[in-house]
């Protein structure tokens, strides 16, 4: 058994375009928790600077309005945000993982658009936290697939999150050593270190668990390891009533993660939490894996084939739009270049499509089913007007 069990908490946060402001204006509850149970994060971790260690992917679209000066004054009674943003940038404590702006299933839309995602994110976090490189990158729903690699690895990311239930070894190991090691997956002539998601902890870990559960757990998981492991578990932070509820000493923070952090610090236990980044340069990665394409599991699915957002015919109609007026967009976007175009119409309508495109890509347009699949197609409608006019600018 290993001596030191390191554990990288990892927590997603994301709200759709508009859906803070909406609620804010009609289920305000709703809203107040949703802003708490985020502001909660980086109050929690002010006493634990030594040994608190997390990992935070926030969704552009979450960003957006966290950073909307109006947002700000309208809530400014309930949370700060302002000051949350700021409390965020504290990088001895939390680390930001890079991820996709408006929060979409990758391998569910067209390749051409997953730069675009990534780039405008990107570019955004490096205005809000002033930083020059996020090492890691979440996977909006851990949605992943192997011909992602090579474009994460061109925007200078070292470690890539997937869930366990989708890597497969190439190099042969035990069990604890795929799950509880990262590996080097290859495609495309590049390679990339990923991080395996332990579903079961994390299934506990959303619901909520007892400390002492968890430090058994983690030990009788990892009694076999001849080496350092690494736990890695990976839930939403600002959804359930697990990290939502406001009752003191009731929520994740109050009930399992600050006991944590108190316990490891007093050495009552082997658990230390980790930023994954240091660990690998401590351990470094071993053996190669492959990972098939699929997402982490929902409260109805279990992640593969994406059925949670492609199961039903109303899904599956909206995706095949998005990837067809994707493709205008994308060859309205290549002729514009090609013509050399100067026109500051044609570009602005080129850039509205586009991004319209991309916000109807938002994953929750898919997850909740029909319920939200017409949001998609609104977007979708926004970006064909787009393209009309700007094929008029053509001739």
């Amino acid at each position: 058994m290993a001596d030191t069990f390191y554990h990288a908490l990892v927590l997603n946060l994301h709200q759709p375009p508009g859906n803070l402001e909406h609620l804010w204006e009609h289920n305000e509850w709703e809203a107040r928790e949703i802003l708490f149970a985020m502001d909660r994060i980086p109050r929690s971790l002010w006493d634990y600077q030594d040994i608190g260690r997390i990992h935070l992917a926030l969704s552009g679209t979450l960003l957006e309005v966290l950073s909307n000066p109006d947002f700000q004054n309208r809530v400014y009674g309930a949370v700060d945000c302002g000051s949350l943003l700021w409390y965020l940038q504290n990088n001895r404590v939390i680390d930001i993982l890079g991820t996709g702006y408006y929060h979409p299933v990758l391998p569910l839309i067209p390749p051409a658009d997953w730069e675009a995602h990534l780039d405008r994110w990107q570019r955004m976090a490096r205005h809000l936290f002033f930083r020059g490189n996020f090492q890691g990158f979440w996977p909006p729903e851990m949605g992943f697939c192997m011909e992602m690699i090579p474009l994460l690895r061109r925007l200078d990311y070292r470690f890539v999150l997937v869930d366990c239930e989708h890597v497969r070894p190439v190099t042969p190991m035990s069990w604890q050593e795929l799950r509880y090691r990262p590996h080097i997956a290859r495609f495309g002539g590049e390679e990339i270190v990923v991080i395996v998601r332990d579903r079961e902890l994390s299934n506990a870990q959303e619901s909520g668990m007892e400390l002492e559960w968890f430090v058994r757990e983690v030990q009788e998981r990892t009694k076999e390891c001849d080496f350092a492991p690494l736990v890695t578990t990976c839930t939403d932070g600002g959804n359930g009533g697990w990290f939502r509820n406001v009752t003191p000493g009731s929520n994740f923070w109050d009930a399992f993660y600050k006991p944590l952090l108190n316990s490891a610090r007093a050495g009552q236990h082997a658990i230390r939490p980790a930023f994954i980044k240091d660990y690998l340069d401590r351990f470094g990665a071993d053996g190669e894996v492959t990972v098939g394409p699929g997402a982490w599991n929902t409260g109805w699915h279990d992640g593969r084939d994406f059925l949670q957002w492609k199961g039903s015919q109303a899904q599956q109609d909206a995706l095949t739009r998005v990837d067809e007026i994707s493709q205008a967009v994308q060859a309205a976007l290549r002729n514009a270049a090609y013509i050399g175009s100067r026109s500051p119409e044609l570009l602005d309508l080129l850039e509205d499509a586009h991004w319209r495109v991309l916000r109807a890509e938002t994953s929750c347009n898919f997850f909740w089913g029909d319920a939200w699949v017409m949001r998609c197609h609104a977007d979708l409608d926004q970006a064909c007007e787009c393209l009309e006019r700007a094929n008029a600018c053509f001739v």
